[in-house]
């Protein structure tokens, strides 16, 4: 076991294995297959209560149990379970680790294998091929025809989640009864790319990077990746969520001495960036953030996004938050143009929060009742 990826590699994870592989967008096949992934709740027998969580860029399969690494709650909590708005006691919940992660899919961390599939004895680190999020979804949905479902109630995700959610009605519409885009656009902005560039600059710009062959001296490139998350953090907040948290309030101190005062947002950020290098592998965060800079729904269809769910039965629920300026309200108004112009059934809320882009992961009242409401209507419609 590699000292540098043990915290990865010593993991036990509930897996399904695909020995045939799966070919990607960029060529490349990635064989065997490993999807890693949770459930909750239980499968009715006419298996039609199926709901399909998918996650953001830092996150992965445990969202409604306690991390494995971090011993922390799960990241969805507040959402899925018992009586929540994806209820557990009346659906099964499945969430799966993207590809390319570190958490026990097939990844970066894991071991390396040859064309026809042959275990290398290393891993993949920076030679794992370059993933869309076109090709998550496949993965997943080897994944769900391996669960023997074969239409998903509901698949619903934020962020980089709800991208997934938008390539799951695109490619596969007859699978999907509902779905619920959070938070999310059908393509990366400039600005978001450049975000996305500054970290990966500093994970490269980290001396322990070593061309990406870091595991291979037992290093971490905890520096980049830990700048990485926090420039990635800002962006998920906002100025007024900052200002109320923090302000320009001292760590222990009541007033500037101009020696080593370091600001509360200081040691937030740090802390942020600390912990991160703990839990996620710095190829596996290249990788991932490739995968939604590539990410552009209307290139998939010729420059027309209606096209992308033109004759769809789906029905569509697109949440945005109105101070999230990451994935700003404007780009989910043109996706619901997109989907009237495809004449799809559509419904749009804007959540007044201060609290940013990580507003969907928080205490929304209005957000869960929108959309548990949703995911009820369509448990109705299914007879679930």
């Amino acid at each position: 076991m590699n000292d540098a990826l043990a915290p990865f590699q010593r993991l036990e994870h509930q897996r399904e294995t695909f020995p045939d592989g799966l070919q990607l967008d960029c060529g490349a096949v990635v064989a065997p297959l490993v999807v890693a992934y949770r459930t909750h709740g239980r499968l009715n027998a006419a298996r039609s209560n199926a709901v399909l969580v998918c996650h953001a860029l830092t996150g992965d399969q445990y969202v409604a149990e306690t991390h494995p690494l971090t011993g922390k709650p799960g990241w969805w909590e507040a959402v899925v379970g018992p009586g929540l708005p994806i209820d557990t006691d009346r659906y099964f919940v499945i969430c799966a680790n993207v590809l390319g992660g570190c958490m026990g899919s097939s990844g970066p961390p894991e071991e390396m294998t040859d064309a026809e599939g042959r275990p290398q004895g290393r891993p993949w680190g920076i030679d794992f091929p370059s993933v869309t999020i076109r090709d998550m979804v496949r993965a997943q949905k080897r994944l769900v025809d391996a669960l023997g479902i074969t239409r998903l109630m509901a698949v619903v995700g934020g962020s980089m989640g709800g991208m997934q959610v938008l390539e799951w009605a695109a490619t596969f519409p007859e699978m999907v009864v509902a779905a619920a885009p959070i938070a999310t656009a059908t393509h990366h902005s400039a600005q978001n790319i450049a975000f996305h560039e500054v970290g990966r600059a500093a994970i490269h710009g980290d001396p322990d990077w070593m061309a990406g062959r870091y595991w291979e001296d037992g290093r971490i490139p905890a520096k980049g990746l830990s700048v990485a998350r926090m420039v990635a953090h800002i962006t998920y907040l906002s100025e007024a969520a900052l200002g109320r948290k923090f302000g320009r309030k001292l760590r222990g101190a009541s007033a500037l001495t101009f020696l080593e005062d370091v600001f509360e947002v200081e040691s937030y950020l740090r802390h942020q960036g600390s912990t991160f290098v703990r839990r996620f592998d710095a190829n596996s965060y290249l990788t991932i953030t490739r995968a939604m800079d590539y990410f552009d729904l209307s290139a998939e269809f010729g420059g027309e996004l209606g096209a992308a769910f033109r004759g769809t039965a789906t029905r569509f629920l697109v949440a945005s938050f109105s101070s999230d300026w990451l994935f700003p309200t404007e780009e989910s108004r043109a996706l619901v143009r997109a989907l009237n112009a495809a004449a799809a059934n559509v419904s749009f809320v804007e959540i007044a929060s201060d609290k940013g882009h990580d507003a969907f992961l928080l205490d929304e009242p209005v957000f869960h009742r929108a959309l548990g409401g949703f995911l009820r209507g369509a448990a109705e419609r299914v007879g679930a």
